[in-house]
């Protein structure tokens, strides 16, 4: 199937270039048109029905996802592509969506095209940029939900659902306090990353909790934690303070 795509980005040079990669090295894609703003990004989009849209998250007349808010039928999938690791970067991995750094990796365009070719779900698809956009307009940078891309396809998870988050080899399991867990096939490193401000906490090589989750702390036995579930939890010494001390934020 040939995979028609929307190139967004106001950079001439920029949107050449990509619009070169897409079509002499990924498969079966056709570049349909091409816009430099917001609002020439929405009149394109009202007349082509792309499969693909690569979107620029800053624009010189606006920032990507304005052309979202603008769009009633998201029908299509959305590869973000940023110059910048910002804020905005991080509410992208909360809704488990692509994006791309600039100067754009050859390997990693190839890739993220072939996951939107096979993924292409537009309800799970829609939750997903529902999940971006009210991360989006969260204060203080607060998240509420995260989607887990997990073996049987995405769930939407809240946040203060989640009581802790433990290594499983290169997979992450999401503990809730529904007893019951999520396998993810990302490292705990990216989670201890990406819920460092959200009160998580790193405080054991296996584990990331959840800190409002946390019921007593027992210094007996070199140091543990124990959940509101009742599961015991490990605590590297080194991180003893740092625990002290976020608790008292809380």
């Amino acid at each position: 199937m040939t995979l028609k795509v929307v190139i967004v980005e106001d950079e001439k040079h920029s949107r050449q270039t990509l619009k070169s990669l897409l079509e002499e090295f990924c498969r079966d894609v056709q570049v349909i048109a091409m816009a430099s703003t917001v609002e020439e990004a929405v009149k394109v989009l009202s007349v082509y029905s792309p499969d693909v849209v690569f979107l620029d998250i800053e624009l010189q007349s606006g920032v990507g996802f304005d052309v979202l808010t603008q769009i009633k039928d998201l029908s299509f999938e959305v590869i973000f592509t940023t110059a910048f690791e910002k804020y905005a970067v991080k509410a992208i991995k909360f809704s488990s969506l692509d994006y791309l750094l600039k100067p754009i990796d050859l390997d990693e365009l190839q890739q993220a095209v072939e996951k939107a070719r096979v993924r292409m779900d537009t309800n799970v698809y829609r939750q997903q940029i529902d999940t971006l956009m009210q991360s989006l307009t969260q204060e203080s940078n607060k998240m509420h939900k995260i989607c887990l891309a997990t073996t049987a396809g995405m769930e939407f998870i809240e946040l203060q659902d989640v009581v802790l988050c433990k290594a499983d080899g290169s997979y992450t399991s999401f503990v809730l306090k529904n007893k019951t867990s999520l396998l993810v096939s990302k490292h705990l490193k990216e989670y201890e990353i990406l819920l460092a401000d959200q009160m998580f906490m790193r405080v054991h090589n296996s584990y990331v909790i959840n800190l409002r989750e946390v019921k007593k702390y027992i210094k007996s036995d070199g140091g543990y934690i124990i959940m509101s579930n009742g599961m015991h939890v490990s605590l590297s010494p080194r991180k003893k303070d740092d625990l002290i001390e976020l608790m008292k934020r809380l």
